[in-house]
């Protein structure tokens, strides 16, 4: 279950960073050419290593970090139209996918430090 949702995260947060490089660099960027909001990629390589190695507090902070995406979404999705719109809506779906697997995954994660614990205490 935890590789499941560990995996669930990682993918999704990597297709997320390339949806929004190839999202404003070529398919369909603010301006011809490409634009500056390519930088809102930067953000999302700050957990990127954290969550390949699985670690916990990554999964916790990175959680709260992708709903920026998921309203960045809802608002491109809502206001522009053709290519962007449909980019908009995978990049909803893709910050759903990575929340709920980030948090699923820090809630077990901690449930079986707690349970290993309690093995090493007996």
């Amino acid at each position: 279950m935890m590789q499941t949702l560990r995996l669930g995260a990682s993918v999704s947060l990597i297709a997320l960073i390339t949806l929004c490089l190839a999202w404003e660099l070529w398919l369909a960027p603010f301006k011809a050419g490409g634009s500056m909001l390519v930088l809102k990629t930067l953000p999302l390589l700050l957990p990127l290593f954290g969550i390949l190695r699985g670690n916990r507090y990554t999964y916790q902070w990175a959680s709260m970090l992708i709903l920026l995406y998921f309203t960045e979404g809802i608002v491109r999705g809502w206001s522009e139209q053709g290519l962007s719109a449909y980019l908009a809506g995978l990049e909803i779906l893709l910050s759903i996918v990575f929340f709920g697997c980030a948090i699923y995954y820090a809630k077990w994660i901690k449930i079986d430090s707690l349970s290993q614990s309690e093995v090493s205490d007996k």
